[in-house]
């Protein structure tokens, strides 16, 4: 496999992590904002045990989280923000994580690392490795 061959399969790797950890936050956001208490609270149980304001606000955050991965690709602008993003989206599931490990939650903190590590990757990947647009 040739450097461009590498290169180009980066690039896909990372654009299919970006549009499913981007995806995924979309939805979060989204049911967060738009679902009443009691159907989120069967999906997630803190979400009925805390305030509807600090539920919203992390709907809010997983959007950006979601707009800030995906944006500056798209428009092919400012593409420096692709990895801060991604290290946001870090920065929000170790968050999560500690909250859940706090309440006592930690054996369902699993789907906070695996989105660490995707975002993480997206971090890696569009800060040194791969160009945004292809060539």
């Amino acid at each position: 496999m040739t450097t461009q061959q590498r290169s180009r399969a980066l690039h896909i790797a990372l654009w299919a992590v970006q549009l499913l950890l981007a995806a995924t936050l979309l939805w979060a956001g989204a049911t967060k904002w738009f679902q009443p208490t009691e159907k989120l609270s069967a999906l997630w149980p803190w979400t009925g045990e805390v305030p509807r304001t600090f539920v919203k606000l992390t709907g809010v955050v997983d959007v950006f989280g979601a707009l800030g991965l995906t944006l500056p690709s798209l428009f092919r602008t400012q593409p420096k923000l692709i990895p801060i993003a991604g290290l946001g989206v870090i920065a929000l599931m170790v968050c999560a994580s500690v909250f859940h490990i706090v309440r006592g939650e930690a054996s369902g903190i699993g789907v906070n690392i695996v989105f660490a590590g995707m975002a993480a990757f997206v971090a890696w990947g569009r800060f040194k490795k791969a160009p945004i647009a292809s060539k």
